[in-house]
């Protein structure tokens, strides 16, 4: 049975950086979509960045767009979010996930089927 396990997470003051990794315990994802999504403390799970499974393809919310970069290492069957300028605001667990379907909503929640348990990020002012 395929896991995933992200880490990488942690406590960085605004305006750092931050890596988060995504690896498949069990199986591999390297043939599916995959996207970073993220929840803060009283907000619902929200879309952060996807990558398309052959890599070429990225999509970012527009809270994110040009601080963050999701990749995907095929060879090691890892994903990435590499997070810039941090805000206090992108204080939230982040979740990695599998998109389970071929559709074009990359930021549609329950088009994702398999979860990763999270990695907490707190950014302090």
């Amino acid at each position: 049975q395929v896991q995933l396990v992200e880490s990488g997470g942690g406590l960085v003051q605004a305006g750092g950086s931050l890596r988060l990794s995504c690896a498949a315990s069990g199986g591999t994802f390297s043939t599916y979509a995959m996207g970073w999504f993220r929840q803060a403390p009283g907000k619902e799970r929200e879309f952060v960045a996807a990558i398309g499974w052959t890599g070429f393809d990225t999509h970012y919310a527009d809270s994110v767009k040009g601080r963050v970069t999701i990749s995907r290492d095929k060879s090691k069957d890892t994903l990435h979010l590499q997070m810039y300028s941090l805000k206090p605001e992108d204080t939230a667990v982040y979740y990695c996930a599998r998109k389970g379907d071929y559709s074009g909503n990359y930021d549609y929640t329950p088009s994702y089927d398999l979860w990763g348990q999270g990695t907490q990020v707190t950014v302090f002012s």
